[in-house]
Protein backbone atom coordinates (compact mmCIF):
# COMPACT_ATOMS: atom_id res chain seq x y z
CA UNK A 1 0.00 0.00 0.00
CA UNK A 2 0.87 3.74 -0.63
CA UNK A 3 2.40 5.35 2.46
CA UNK A 4 3.32 9.06 2.15
CA UNK A 5 7.24 9.44 2.56
CA UNK A 6 7.42 13.16 3.25
CA UNK A 7 10.47 15.39 3.40
CA UNK A 8 10.50 17.62 6.07
CA UNK A 9 6.61 16.93 6.43
CA UNK A 10 6.54 18.27 2.94
CA UNK A 11 4.36 15.87 0.26
CA UNK A 12 6.38 16.45 -2.69
CA UNK A 13 4.97 16.10 -6.12
CA UNK A 14 7.10 15.73 -9.59
CA UNK A 15 5.80 16.49 -13.06
CA UNK A 16 6.88 13.38 -15.47
CA UNK A 17 6.49 13.28 -18.80
CA UNK A 18 7.74 9.95 -20.33
CA UNK A 19 8.35 6.36 -18.65
CA UNK A 20 12.00 6.52 -18.18
CA UNK A 21 11.73 9.96 -16.27
CA UNK A 22 8.93 8.67 -13.77
CA UNK A 23 11.17 5.38 -12.96
CA UNK A 24 13.96 8.09 -12.21
CA UNK A 25 11.73 9.88 -9.80
CA UNK A 26 11.14 6.91 -8.41
CA UNK A 27 14.12 6.72 -6.72
CA UNK A 28 13.79 9.59 -4.82
CA UNK A 29 11.89 10.22 -2.00
CA UNK A 30 8.54 12.01 -3.57
CA UNK A 31 5.60 11.09 -2.58
CA UNK A 32 3.22 11.70 -5.94
CA UNK A 33 3.91 11.54 -9.76
CA UNK A 34 2.16 13.61 -12.05
CA UNK A 35 2.11 11.32 -15.11
CA UNK A 36 1.77 13.53 -18.25
CA UNK A 37 2.99 13.59 -22.35
CA UNK A 38 4.44 16.68 -24.11
CA UNK A 39 5.59 19.14 -21.32
CA UNK A 40 6.35 21.03 -24.15
CA UNK A 41 2.60 21.92 -24.33
CA UNK A 42 2.16 22.20 -20.63
CA UNK A 43 1.44 18.35 -20.46
CA UNK A 44 -0.69 16.33 -22.08
CA UNK A 45 -2.61 13.21 -21.24
CA UNK A 46 -0.16 10.24 -21.38
CA UNK A 47 -0.51 6.99 -23.03
CA UNK A 48 -2.44 3.72 -21.22
CA UNK A 49 0.61 1.41 -21.85
CA UNK A 50 2.76 4.40 -20.16
CA UNK A 51 0.81 4.18 -17.09
CA UNK A 52 0.82 0.47 -17.38
CA UNK A 53 4.75 0.30 -17.36
CA UNK A 54 5.01 3.28 -14.75
CA UNK A 55 2.71 1.48 -12.14
CA UNK A 56 4.57 -1.96 -12.75
CA UNK A 57 8.03 -0.30 -11.97
CA UNK A 58 6.93 2.09 -9.38
CA UNK A 59 5.77 2.28 -6.30
CA UNK A 60 5.22 5.78 -6.29
CA UNK A 61 1.52 7.24 -6.13
CA UNK A 62 0.37 8.32 -9.90
CA UNK A 63 -1.95 10.78 -10.93
CA UNK A 64 -2.56 10.94 -14.41
CA UNK A 65 -3.14 14.45 -16.64
CA UNK A 66 -6.20 13.75 -18.66
CA UNK A 67 -5.84 16.72 -21.83
CA UNK A 68 -6.39 16.07 -25.41
CA UNK A 69 -4.37 19.30 -26.69
CA UNK A 70 -3.03 22.17 -25.59
CA UNK A 71 -4.64 25.49 -25.63
CA UNK A 72 -7.46 26.47 -23.42
CA UNK A 73 -9.75 24.34 -21.06
CA UNK A 74 -13.04 24.53 -23.31
CA UNK A 75 -13.32 21.23 -24.65
CA UNK A 76 -16.16 20.57 -27.44
CA UNK A 77 -18.43 17.44 -26.41
CA UNK A 78 -16.33 14.87 -28.70
CA UNK A 79 -13.07 16.17 -26.51
CA UNK A 80 -14.72 15.77 -23.23
CA UNK A 81 -15.97 12.12 -24.35
CA UNK A 82 -12.72 11.07 -24.99
CA UNK A 83 -11.53 12.68 -21.56
CA UNK A 84 -13.91 10.52 -19.58
CA UNK A 85 -12.77 7.41 -21.45
CA UNK A 86 -9.66 8.23 -20.70
CA UNK A 87 -9.64 8.70 -17.23
CA UNK A 88 -12.26 5.22 -16.65
CA UNK A 89 -9.18 3.58 -18.56
CA UNK A 90 -6.76 5.14 -16.48
CA UNK A 91 -8.44 4.24 -13.67
CA UNK A 92 -9.25 0.72 -14.55
CA UNK A 93 -5.63 0.55 -14.80
CA UNK A 94 -4.45 1.47 -10.92
CA UNK A 95 -4.30 5.74 -11.40
CA UNK A 96 -4.04 7.12 -8.27
CA UNK A 97 -5.83 10.14 -9.26
CA UNK A 98 -6.88 12.02 -12.69
CA UNK A 99 -5.47 15.67 -12.72
CA UNK A 100 -7.93 17.66 -15.39
CA UNK A 101 -9.39 20.92 -15.55
CA UNK A 102 -12.49 22.14 -17.46
CA UNK A 103 -13.60 25.72 -18.28
CA UNK A 104 -16.85 27.55 -19.60
CA UNK A 105 -16.16 30.01 -22.36
CA UNK A 106 -16.54 32.93 -19.51
CA UNK A 107 -13.56 31.51 -18.48
CA UNK A 108 -15.28 30.22 -15.25
CA UNK A 109 -15.42 26.50 -13.84
CA UNK A 110 -17.46 24.26 -16.18
CA UNK A 111 -19.44 22.58 -12.91
CA UNK A 112 -21.54 20.26 -15.31
CA UNK A 113 -18.90 18.69 -16.53
CA UNK A 114 -16.43 19.30 -13.51
CA UNK A 115 -18.85 17.41 -11.61
CA UNK A 116 -19.01 14.22 -14.25
CA UNK A 117 -15.53 13.97 -13.97
CA UNK A 118 -15.12 13.85 -10.40
CA UNK A 119 -17.95 11.50 -9.66
CA UNK A 120 -16.38 9.27 -11.88
CA UNK A 121 -13.11 9.16 -10.18
CA UNK A 122 -15.17 9.22 -7.07
CA UNK A 123 -16.51 5.98 -7.80
CA UNK A 124 -13.19 4.35 -8.20
CA UNK A 125 -12.21 6.23 -4.99
CA UNK A 126 -9.50 7.75 -6.21
CA UNK A 127 -8.40 11.82 -6.05
CA UNK A 128 -9.88 14.50 -8.10
CA UNK A 129 -7.63 17.04 -9.00
CA UNK A 130 -7.99 20.25 -10.83
CA UNK A 131 -5.25 21.48 -12.51
CA UNK A 132 -3.87 25.37 -13.29
CA UNK A 133 -6.69 26.23 -16.17
CA UNK A 134 -7.72 27.13 -11.82
CA UNK A 135 -5.23 30.27 -12.61
CA UNK A 136 -7.55 31.51 -15.57
CA UNK A 137 -10.27 32.26 -13.32
CA UNK A 138 -11.05 35.75 -12.36
CA UNK A 139 -13.36 34.85 -8.73
CA UNK A 140 -11.21 32.21 -7.15
CA UNK A 141 -12.94 32.51 -4.13
CA UNK A 142 -16.38 31.15 -6.51
CA UNK A 143 -14.50 28.97 -8.04
CA UNK A 144 -13.18 27.07 -4.65
CA UNK A 145 -16.88 26.89 -3.80
CA UNK A 146 -17.84 25.29 -6.97
CA UNK A 147 -15.08 22.84 -7.03
CA UNK A 148 -15.94 21.98 -3.42
CA UNK A 149 -19.88 21.36 -4.81
CA UNK A 150 -18.23 18.97 -7.51
CA UNK A 151 -16.20 17.14 -5.72
CA UNK A 152 -12.57 18.49 -6.21
CA UNK A 153 -10.25 17.30 -3.54
CA UNK A 154 -6.67 19.18 -5.05
CA UNK A 155 -6.41 22.12 -6.55
CA UNK A 156 -2.90 22.60 -8.52
CA UNK A 157 -2.24 26.44 -8.81
CA UNK A 158 0.43 29.24 -8.94
CA UNK A 159 -2.29 31.33 -7.24
CA UNK A 160 -2.30 33.24 -10.73
CA UNK A 161 1.27 34.41 -10.79
CA UNK A 162 3.29 33.62 -13.45
CA UNK A 163 7.28 32.79 -12.86
CA UNK A 164 9.38 34.65 -12.21
CA UNK A 165 6.49 36.02 -9.56
CA UNK A 166 5.37 32.90 -8.09
CA UNK A 167 5.93 34.10 -4.25
CA UNK A 168 3.30 37.15 -4.98
CA UNK A 169 0.52 33.71 -5.94
CA UNK A 170 1.65 31.92 -2.81
CA UNK A 171 0.11 34.34 -0.86
CA UNK A 172 -3.28 34.11 -2.15
CA UNK A 173 -2.78 30.13 -2.09
CA UNK A 174 -2.03 30.69 1.50
CA UNK A 175 -5.24 32.91 2.09
CA UNK A 176 -7.62 29.83 -0.01
CA UNK A 177 -6.02 27.66 2.29
CA UNK A 178 -7.02 29.32 5.55
CA UNK A 179 -11.02 30.13 3.91
CA UNK A 180 -11.06 26.49 2.38
CA UNK A 181 -8.29 24.38 3.35
CA UNK A 182 -10.70 21.75 5.65
CA UNK A 183 -12.37 20.82 2.34
CA UNK A 184 -9.96 21.28 -0.33
CA UNK A 185 -6.10 20.67 -0.73
CA UNK A 186 -4.00 23.22 -2.56
CA UNK A 187 -0.68 22.33 -4.05
CA UNK A 188 1.31 25.13 -5.16
CA UNK A 189 2.72 24.49 -8.99
CA UNK A 190 4.75 26.63 -11.35
CA UNK A 191 7.81 28.11 -11.57
CA UNK A 192 9.26 26.29 -8.54
CA UNK A 193 12.81 26.39 -8.88
CA UNK A 194 15.65 25.54 -6.79
CA UNK A 195 16.13 29.10 -5.49
CA UNK A 196 12.67 29.58 -4.27
CA UNK A 197 11.32 26.19 -3.41
CA UNK A 198 12.33 26.72 0.24
CA UNK A 199 9.97 30.40 0.07
CA UNK A 200 7.23 28.64 -1.67
CA UNK A 201 6.63 26.19 0.70
CA UNK A 202 6.84 28.28 4.13
CA UNK A 203 4.76 31.13 2.05
CA UNK A 204 2.15 29.02 0.95
CA UNK A 205 2.06 27.25 3.78
CA UNK A 206 -0.32 23.86 2.47
CA UNK A 207 2.40 21.44 3.18
CA UNK A 208 2.71 19.89 0.15
CA UNK A 209 4.55 21.46 -3.14
CA UNK A 210 4.37 20.09 -7.24
CA UNK A 211 7.84 20.64 -9.41
CA UNK A 212 8.81 19.93 -12.22
CA UNK A 213 12.74 20.01 -12.22
CA UNK A 214 12.98 19.97 -15.56
CA UNK A 215 15.54 21.43 -18.65
CA UNK A 216 14.98 21.77 -22.51
CA UNK A 217 17.37 18.60 -24.18
CA UNK A 218 18.24 18.93 -27.66
CA UNK A 219 15.65 19.08 -30.13
CA UNK A 220 13.45 20.89 -28.01
CA UNK A 221 12.14 18.13 -25.33
CA UNK A 222 11.74 18.73 -21.98
CA UNK A 223 12.48 15.70 -19.41
CA UNK A 224 13.80 15.41 -16.24
CA UNK A 225 16.87 16.88 -14.73
CA UNK A 226 18.07 14.12 -11.97
CA UNK A 227 20.95 16.89 -10.41
CA UNK A 228 17.90 19.98 -10.61
CA UNK A 229 16.05 17.32 -8.54
CA UNK A 230 18.49 16.13 -6.36
CA UNK A 231 18.98 20.05 -5.17
CA UNK A 232 15.63 20.73 -4.88
CA UNK A 233 15.13 17.74 -2.78
CA UNK A 234 18.31 19.32 -0.88
CA UNK A 235 16.64 22.42 -0.15
CA UNK A 236 13.11 20.84 0.79
CA UNK A 237 15.41 18.56 3.44
CA UNK A 238 17.10 21.85 5.08
CA UNK A 239 13.94 24.17 5.12
CA UNK A 240 12.83 25.20 8.42
CA UNK A 241 9.69 25.48 8.93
Amino acid sequence: MYNEIMVNNVTIEICIGNPDDALTASRYPIDRIELNSALELGGLSASLNTLRYVKEHSDKKICCMVRPRGGDFLYNDSEFSIMLKDAENFLENKADGIVFGFLDKDNKVDIDRTKTMCDLIRSYGKEAVFHKAFDEIEDLDEACQQLIHCGVNRILTSGRAVYPDILKGCQTIRKLNECYGESLQFLPGGGVRIENIQDVIKTANTGQVHMTAKKTYPGGYIGLDEEQLIKMLKEIASLRI
